[in-house]
């Protein structure tokens, strides 16, 4: 029997069904049509054929389901055609936009039209959009996940931007049920006001002292706050950019007495150490902040155990000046990491060294995220998946310079550290994409 492909891409080694193997994958339409494990594809015919390198693994594209373009209103700090270039560059094929910190933010259904009608355009890889619950739009959340947003993300504490506003505690479960009622996602910045309004306040360039105005019990409280909340209305809920390890007790407990709770973690978190951050290195501003090595090491013991589900790059960026690089205060600075060019290898690079596979880092950064979001094609080498794949060639070494990045503000905290692997080719749904092409992203919505 004859297959004719579009396109048959031969790779000695391939993330298949968890597993690292030879393929051989025949694809239509923008879709895997067909995968040979066994070397076999008599009677396979393509209009065209790639073979993969020696040193190259053929991997899905990366899903990163926690992205802030800002674009529009805040267009200065990122926007749609660099973030989504970047994206593409390192290997992520498809991206979730954050709610805020765009203007206007997207909190209504205008506020999701005007967003889509930005990113149409200029989309490098796909495209998809989380809504925002905060105080007043409760009855917007029906129209957003009519119109296909992918949940909800909330804040229980200052967001940094005044459209953008915490839900208290009473709210948080107001909001968690009707969720519920639409089952819908609720995805959670989880610091506990009260706790860091107890704490001492950021000031000044010691990285110590903003560690400490930042401390471990806000993580623990609100991911308890979060987990009673969801105990009272059956809600689903994803704790966003884990830090603290001193959480991870009652997560296992919510998860074991089989509570729908996910958890998320970031590169940032998984690279970085507070006693390795210099004072002043404003960069390195995130929140929740990047804490010791000791707790480092048991965030990397809770992806291994599944505790934590998956790693997505919770790219963050900012103009430059936001960063208050000459005073270095990081009481004043702008937090948050710019680095969705950067996620796969800078995870990749310390993975390894742990003792990980490639294996283990498709299964958090492209299957787990795509599963979180329901892209149920995406994130895998199966067919009847979408054919985002890309060769990496793991064994490759680059020295990050911020000036070479996509990223539309040239400022990263990865500055000068040798990461391993590269996405040397992407194909998004089967074609070859790059960033000198003409953008050949899609928009997606909940279901599509």
């Amino acid at each position: 029997m004859t297959h004719h492909f579009d396109l048959v891409v031969r790779a000695a080694r391939a993330v298949v069904d968890g597993v690292e193997q030879p393929a051989t994958i025949g694809i239509h339409s923008g879709v895997i049509a067909a995968i040979s494990l066994g070397g076999d594809t008599t009677g396979w015919t393509a209009t065209s054929s790639v073979d993969l390198a020696a040193d190259e693994v053929l991997l899905p594209g990366m899903v990163d389901s926690h992205v802030h373009v800002n674009e529009p209103g805040r267009t200065d700090w990122e926007g749609f055609t660099t973030a989504t270039r970047a994206a593409l560059r390192g290997g992520t094929t498809t991206i979730i936009d954050m709610p805020l910190n765009s203007l206007p933010p997207t909190t209504t259904l205008e506020g999701l039209q005007i967003k889509r009608a930005s990113a149409a355009p200029q989309a490098f890889v796909d495209v998809g959009f989380w809504g925002g619950a905060v105080p007043g739009n409760l009855e917007e959340l029906e129209k957003l996940d009519t119109a296909g947003v992918f949940g909800f993300k909330c804040f229980l504490v200052d967001s940094g931007v005044p459209e953008f506003p915490p839900l208290s505690r009473e709210e948080l479960r107001t909001y968690l049920a009707r969720c519920a009622e639409l089952d819908a996602l609720l995805i959670v910045h989880a610091e506990d006001a009260a706790a860091l309004d107890s704490a001492p306040p950021a000031a000044g360039p010691k990285y110590a002292d903003f560690v400490a105005s930042r401390p471990d019990e806000s993580e623990v409280t609100a991911i308890e706050s979060v987990i009673a909340a969801m105990r009272e209305t059956g809600g689903r809920a994803h704790i966003l950019h884990l830090s603290s390890a001193k959480a991870l007790p009652a997560i296992r407990a919510a998860k074991a007495a089989g509570l729908p709770l996910t958890v998320e973690t970031c590169p940032h978190y998984l690279t970085f150490t507070a006693e390795t951050i210099r004072d002043g290195s404003t960069a390195h501003k995130c929140c929740p902040p990047i804490r010791s090595d000791a707790n480092r090491t048991q965030l990397w013991d809770a992806l291994a155990d599944g505790t934590i589900d998956l790693v997505v790059s919770d790219h963050s960026p900012c103009t430059v000046h936001l960063k208050q690089l000459q005073s270095g205060d990081f009481g004043q600075a702008w937090g948050g990491v710019a680095s969705v060019q950067l996620a796969l290898s800078a995870v990749w690079t310390e993975a390894r060294s742990r003792g990980f596979a490639l294996t283990d880092v498709v299964r958090w950064m492209s299957t787990a995220p795509a599963d979180l979001v329901g892209l149920t094609d995406k994130g895998r080498i199966a067919v009847g998946a979408a054919a985002d794949l890309i060769a990496f060639a793991p064994d490759h070494h680059h020295l990050i310079d911020a000036a070479t990045l996509e990223h539309k503000n040239k400022l990263t905290a990865y500055q000068d550290l040798t990461l391993d692997g590269d996405a040397r080719r992407v194909w998004l749904r089967g074609r070859q994409v790059t960033i000198l092409d003409d953008p050949h992203g899609t928009l997606l919505t909940k279901g599509s």
